[in-house]
Formats: structure tokens, sequence, C-alpha cells
């Protein structure tokens, strides 16, 4: 099986063809298994533009950030460009819109929103344009006359000049939501996420609701809708279009939806959610078919089910070019890699088939990691490294600079991180060089070093990792695999190698 970027993710299970190749099970009458993205990938907005599918979501302290992906078939999905190169802080829940021929990307961070355009998907794209305003999750719509609103989390909405890239107006209330009943578990009442459309006369508001961590049963998919923009909302009566029933649902948290209609006049919805037993991979994103009532109300068709395989969306999955391996050739960042809290492209530089990374701060919580997503519950990660000066590197699983583990190198020892404790596990074994290897199974991992890439040495420490997570930690983070370049030289990495078990 070709284990490229949602392919890994899609089980696809087919109607009538049993012993198939892979491309006549992608390209036949078959189903697909959600998520459509395995990992990391909160707060989907996505975009229909003619035959083209692009999906953006929250980068938080990752960067550079808000990484554009583009499919043909909603299932298959390849990078496309980052947008987002400037830290501004922890960048939450975006919306990817086109209006006259041109693209924007509206997001909060920092307390503040910001807007980035471009005249091509690919970019190049502007440096973020402040809006001044403090609210959070801002959705646009466009009236009929082509006046142009953000909504936001609270319900509240601003007019936007026409170049859509300053506020002109004041703040004005309109929603205040659905009703959660007392007696279910949610974490709070956190309406957030507004997303628009309109559909004949009506436009619809989607919101999430119930608070997007906390009890399985907590965040939910609501709706209403309006014969204006501006309001006043009806809630629909179908309300909560999907929602976790218990903890022993698969997946948790079930919310943050952009309903659309495909190429080919279906309606769906893009949400995301956290996966029973696997928390730490964070929210990962989902498909899920919705259906028109008589009445002019959206809902998911009766007895769906989100972990159970639905029939897959039409459209040619075309060539799917993303894995997370990488042997460094060429001269930039794969798009798979992302800095915690900035991104200097003064500090790396790719080159001769590796990529070498300047030493930072005196400790795994200070380097600025270069982190990638892992898509499995089981994995091999596997990396060939050079230590020069007094540097120190190696291969850790990394939530933020409180929460950590893995496994290092300086100059001469192997050593061991076990959540910040950081000791020589192998003394005097090395002579700078090394490759070092992690074993994920389950969240109970493994460390290995080899000499020479074929015996490899497993060292006596080991981790569990399950509680590296956002109902623990906070931070809305994930756990990601994480090259550390530490302390005074640099640390020059090869032959990156990710292999689902």
């Amino acid at each position: 099986m070709n284990f490229s970027k949602t392919l890994i993710a899609i089980v696809f299970a087919c109607l009538s063809i049993t012993a198939v190749s892979q491309d006549k099970i992608v390209n036949s009458e078959c189903q697909f298994l959600n998520p459509v993205f395995a990992g990391d990938y909160p707060d989907p907005s996505i975009l229909v533009d003619g035959d083209d599918y692009y999906v953006v979501h929250s980068s938080f302290e990752y960067y550079p950030g808000l990484l554009i992906w583009h499919s043909t078939d909603l299932i298959n999905w390849t990078p496309v460009a980052n947008a987002l190169y400037t830290y501004v802080g922890s960048v939450w829940a975006p919306d990817l819109v086109k209006y006259d021929g041109k693209y924007y990307i509206y997001f909060p961070a920092d307390n503040t929103n910001y807007v980035i355009t471009a005249e091509s998907i690919e970019g190049p794209w502007s440096e973020p344009v402040e809006l001044n305003i403090t609210m959070i999750d801002p959705g646009h719509v466009v009236d009929e006359e082509g006046n142009r609103y953000l909504y936001f989390s609270s319900g509240s909405y601003v007019p936007l000049s026409k170049d859509g890239l300053s506020v002109a107006g004041d703040v004005q209330h309109v929603y205040d939501g659905w009703d959660i009943p007392r007696d279910w578990s949610i974490e709070c009442f956190c309406m957030e996420g507004p997303k628009l459309f309109k559909r004949g006369e009506y436009y619809y508001l989607t919101v999430a609701e119930g608070g997007t961590a906390g009890p399985a049963t907590g965040h939910m998919v609501i709706s209403a809708r309006s014969k204006s923009p501006l309001g006043p909302w009806e809630n629909s009566p179908y309300n909560p279009i999907i929602r976790a029933k218990s903890n022993e649902d698969k997946w948790w948290s079930v919310g943050h939806a952009t309903p659309f209609k495909d190429t080919h006049d279906k309606w769906w919805m893009m949400l995301h959610g956290y996966e029973k037993d696997f928390y730490n991979m964070g929210r990962q994103t989902m498909l899920a078919p919705i259906e028109w009532t008589a009445d002019g109300w959206f809902k998911t068709p009766e007895g769906y089910q989100i972990d159970a395989p639905a029939d897959k969306p039409e459209g040619e999955s075309g060539d799917i070019q993303f894995s997370l391996n990488d042997d460094f050739s060429g001269s930039a960042l794969k798009p798979q890699w992302k800095f915690f809290k900035g991104y200097d492209e003064e500090r790396f530089k790719v080159e001769n088939n590796s990529i070498v990374i300047n030493g930072k701060g005196g400790s795994v919580a200070d380097c600025s990691p270069m982190l990638c997503i892992p898509e499995d519950h089981a994995y091999t990660a596997q990396v060939e490294l050079e230590v020069e000066g007094d540097a120190v590197g190696g291969m850790v699983l990394f939530y933020n600079e409180r929460a950590f583990s893995g496994i290092l190198a300086d100059k001469e020892n192997v050593l061991a991180n076990l959540r910040g404790w950081q000791f020589a596990t192998e003394s005097n074994v090395l002579k700078r060089y090394v490759f070092l290897r992690l074993k994920n199974i389950n969240n109970t991992v493994d460390m290995y070093y080899s000499l020479d890439g074929e015996q490899w040495n497993k060292i006596e420490n080991s981790f569990e990792a399950s509680a590296y997570h956002h109902n623990v930690l906070s931070g809305f983070m994930s756990l990601r695999i994480g090259l550390c370049a530490m302390g005074k030289g640099n640390v020059t990495f090869k032959n990156f190698e990710y292999k689902p078990l």
C-alpha cells in the first residue's frame, strides 16, 4: 500500500470488489473511513474553487503556518503552500475564502485578528494585516449586494471594507446560539467557529458549542438560518447536527464543521474530533455527508455514524505526492516540517541531502524543535545525525516546552530525556555520529541507537505518552515527532524515515 498522506488515513471498503489493486479500489464504487486527515489537523476551513478543493487548518505555534492542502476527491490531499511565515503568535481557527478572484485567509492570533491575501492559491501570500478586533474564529460572508462581513465566536459580526482588509463599522451582536440541556456533560457553552453560506432564500450559520475539549460529549455542531446574513437567526430543529453520545464512541468532541456543496452537487460537512485512546494525536479532520429536508434544513442521513464506512465522494484522486519520509533533497524545507514558536530561515540550511540546524537554547524545552505530525497509532521514526561543536541533537516526541520525551546524542554519549529529566544512558559509545529511532506502539515508546544504521541497540529507557494532550496540558497542541538541535554548534540530519507498523 502507498502510505501517502491520506491513503494512510483512509481505509477503503469496496462494496462489490474483493481482490483488486489500490488504483481500482480508489476509482471504484467504494467507501471511506474517517479521518480524511489523520493526526493533528484541527478547525478545517474548506474552499470549493471550480473543480478543486482547498483546506487550511489552525496552525497554533507551528511555523511556517496555515498550510493549504488541495484535493479533487475530498479524500486524497496534497500540500500546496504555507501561507504564513511571520510569527504573530498562536494561530487559531482560520477561514479560507475567495472573493472577486482573490484569496483571503482570516485568522485570530494573540488576542487580535489578521487577514492575508494572494492572487493565486499557491502564493505568494501577503504579510498579515491586523484587523484590530479581539474576538476569535472569524467567518466570512457576502450578501447579494457584495457587502462583506466577518462573524465571530460571540455571535457578533462586523462589516468589512470592500477590499476585505479593514473593519468598516461597529460590532453587532445578533446570535445567542442553541441552548444546551443542563444535564449534558460539556466543557462549557463556548460558542465558536462560525461558518456561513447561502442556499436558496436562506443564509445558514453553523457554529460549534460545548467546548472543543473536555468531556467526549461536549463539542457539537449547531445550525441556524436567516433570510438576511445579519439575522435574526432561527435555530435548526435538528440540533445538534452531530455530537458524540458517550465516551464509548470512537470519536470525541466532534464539531467545528464547515458545510459545503461538492463539485457533483452533493453536500458534506468537514469537521474535527479527538480519537478515543489517542487524544494526544490532536483533533483529526473528518468528512460527513449531509442531506436537505423538504422544509430547508440540513442534517446527517438517518442512522449515519461518523466512525462507520460511508460512500466516498465522486471525483478522481489525482497524483498523491506526500510522505513524511524526507531525504532532504533539494534546497527547500518540505511542507511537513514546522518549527515550534517561530520560523527562522537563517537557522537551517537544506543541502547535500541533509538539513543542518544551528543549535538553539540549552534544552529540548527552549530549542524550538522541527516537528512533523505522526499519522498512526503505531510507527517507527528514525534519523541519521552528526553533531558538530558542543551541540546536542536528537529526536523526541514533543507536545510543548513543558512536555516531551526522547533520545538524544552529544559528541560521545547517547542521552535519554524523560519528561525533561535528561541523562547519559549509553556513555562513550559515539564519535559525533549516530542513528536514532523511536518505536511507538499505542503510546508505549521504546528508543534505539545504531552506529551503522543496520544493527540497532535498544536503550533501557522507554516512556508512556498517552497523557501528552490538551485535557492534561492545555494549549490545543498535539504530540509530534521533533528533531532537536541545541547548545553551541549545529546538528546535521539525514534520511528521516517514518514507517507505520
